[in-house]
């Protein structure tokens, strides 16, 4: 077996997982039912594998937390940024960044930050644009 799989440590995985289900139609893999400290949770999003662990700091496993989160975050791309991210904002998740339209570029985005101190940016295309085009975008707006 080869791929790429994403860790996460969180405070409470099967928390996570619930919270999780509400925003992104992913698929689950492994469940584990243990107290808390010892389960893990393995899921797809989009081809995707994401492996979350129990904070449990006998195994040195640390979560972040929303006064300290990681300068990290899941950049997802959706078919529909106005659901998906209502659906984070209606199951608790705090907005860090409304719902930005960038047409230039083609792409719409949000970011939020969930209850156990993760952020996610979501992304929607609406057409693809060049790195080319972006780059000269960018540029165009920078010099101004």
């Amino acid at each position: 077996m080869v791929g790429v799989e994403i860790d996460m440590v969180i405070t409470d995985s099967l928390q996570a997982l619930k919270l999780y289900e509400k925003i992104f139609d992913l698929q689950r893999v492994e469940v584990t039912n243990f107290p808390q400290g010892e389960n893990e949770v393995i899921f797809t999003l989009y081809g995707v594998r994401f492996h979350m662990l129990d904070e449990n700091p006998n195994f040195g496993l640390k979560a972040p937390n929303l006064e300290e989160p990681k300068s990290i975050w899941f950049n997802i791309i959706v078919p529909d940024i106005k659901e998906t991210f209502s659906k984070a904002v209606s199951a608790g998740c705090t907005e860090l960044q409304p719902l930005t339209e960038l047409p230039d570029y083609g792409v719409s985005n949000a970011m939020f930050i969930d209850a156990f101190g993760y952020q996610w940016m979501l992304h929607q295309v609406h057409k693809e644009v060049s790195v080319e085009e972006r780059t000269r975008l960018w540029e165009e707006k920078r010099d101004k």
